[in-house]
């Protein structure tokens, strides 16, 4: 298996949703991604490769992201969920336990 770099970071529609919602709040709050750092304890970078769709947040991150940004996490995750297509492919097959 092939060592992940910059150039082979697996871009998933999640990823890319996410990074549309978190940009989309940021920027309706007026927040540099500067103040978002401070204000969620995450530095700016991070915030750069959530917003550009490179790294995918946790929940941790998640719930301090939306209560910075004056939202409910559970909001947050409903939006990106409506910008998921419809026919995305599952992570992983489901098959019968034996």
């Amino acid at each position: 298996m092939a060592a992940l770099t910059k150039k082979n970071v697996p871009n998933t529609s999640e990823k890319r949703a996410f990074a549309a919602v978190l940009l989309e709040l940021r920027e309706r709050r007026g927040l540099t991604q500067e103040q978002l750092g401070f204000e969620s304890g995450y530095h700016p970078k991070y915030i750069s490769l959530l917003e550009r769709a490179r790294f995918a947040p946790s929940l941790t991150a998640i719930l301090e992201l939306a209560d910075s940004l004056g939202i409910s996490a559970s909001e947050m995750v409903r939006r990106v969920e409506k910008m998921l297509p419809r026919d995305r492919a599952r992570r992983r097959d489901i098959r019968q336990i034996r």
